[in-house]
């Protein structure tokens, strides 16, 4: 196979870094920055959080993580030769930082030693298809604050007012009046519960007849479409119920240690 120049420049570029980067680890240290050594162990880290946002792993990203890490090491530096370190609300913010490090270890240790059977997770699949339904539903909404701009909306409505254009002046849901007030296709579950239960009382094209309060607001519901529910195989969604599962479980454990503290 006969390689472009660009090619050949790449594959050095890789060997290169790979050499590199098994010297960087050999010694642990990205750099000094006035004698205090940044250890690799802490590039790798940052490296991993930012693969995890979906980043991908490469020497451009290393090269500004490093920088960030050395400005941050100078920054830290100057702030402790002003003994910023000592004040009370830098002591507080620190310990609060590190005490939601030791959080997420708790957590992501139990994660790692609390695994959830697959009979146990096809039974929540099963579950969640049940309560998912079989339809879901394509509709709009505007969101006011008051019953009774609800209620003169719903009679402008039955005059022939447009609905979008009204849900684009009087809406008070960002996510959705630019559109017209229209929500993305769902089932029933993914909505509070006053507003599910209208919802599919709604015959196609129908209208709620009263305003419907929830949490939220006064809304006024219309249903557009509805169509069957396509369920996504268990193999497919397994990761996902076993990460439910799993934070089901921790809430849990996190009210029993609760339940047995010392609160005084």
């Amino acid at each position: 196979m006969r390689l472009t120049k660009f090619s050949q420049v790449v594959i050095v570029s890789i060997l290169s870094l790979a050499a590199l980067s098994v010297q960087a680890q050999s010694t642990g240290v990205v750099a000094k920055v006035n004698g205090v050594v940044i250890p690799q162990s802490r590039l790798e880290l940052m490296v991993k959080a930012n693969v995890a946002q979906g980043q991908p792993d490469g020497p451009e990203m290393r090269k500004a993580l490093r920088e960030n890490l050395i400005a941050e090491e100078i920054l830290a530096q100057e702030a402790g030769k002003k003994k910023l370190d000592k004040e009370p609300e830098v002591i507080a913010q620190l310990e609060v930082a590190r005490q939601s490090v030791l959080v997420r270890a708790y957590q992501a240790d139990y994660i790692k030693n609390n695994k959830v059977s697959d009979d146990t997770l096809r039974k929540e699949y099963e579950m969640l298809k049940v309560q998912m339904g079989d339809k879901e539903y394509k509709a709009r909404h505007i969101l006011v604050d008051s019953e009774s701009v609800a209620r003169d909306i719903i009679a402008n409505l039955k005059k022939g007012g447009n609905f979008a254009k009204i849900a684009e002046e009087k809406s008070i849901d960002d996510g959705s009046k630019e559109n017209g007030g229209e929500l993305n296709w769902s089932p029933p579950a993914a909505y509070v519960r006053p507003f599910s239960e209208a919802l599919v009382r709604l015959s196609k094209g129908g209208l709620t007849e009263q305003p419907v309060q929830t949490s939220f607001g006064w809304h006024v519901i219309q249903l557009m479409d509805t169509r069957p529910m396509e369920v996504p195989p268990f193999e497919e969604v397994k990761q996902n119920i076993q990460q439910r599962v799993l934070q089901r479980e921790f809430a849990t454990v996190v009210q029993d240690l609760r339940s047995k503290a010392k609160v005084e």
